[in-house]
């Protein structure tokens, strides 16, 4: 599967918190709310997740290889440094 769009909205004042993003794979399937957080080493992706009856959260989706994970993490995150400096206005497309 080849990742053909990514979208990025930079946030405001959500302190770890920098963006919100999507990907499609292949322009048939999408994955929403993965979440750019700035970590003590740096940013990093968050799956999207659900918090369970327990009180923890677990994945939606989410690579199953290392692999993936990092190709998806690196393609999120050069279109979030590659994005204006205006805050939450717009949305990147990139195709990959």
């Amino acid at each position: 599967m080849n990742i053909t769009e990514v979208r990025v909205k930079k946030m405001e004042n959500e302190g770890r918190m920098k963006a919100v993003a999507s990907i499609t794979f292949d322009n048939a399937f999408v994955v929403r709310g993965i979440r750019i957080i700035e970590g003590d080493k740096g940013l990093f992706i968050a799956m999207p997740s659900r918090k369970t009856r327990e009180g923890t959260f677990k994945d939606i989706a989410h690579p199953i290889t290392s692999e993936a994970r990092e190709e998806i993490e690196r393609i999120i995150l050069d279109a979030y440094n590659s994005e204006p400096a205006e805050v939450g206005e717009k949305e990147t497309e990139e195709s990959v």
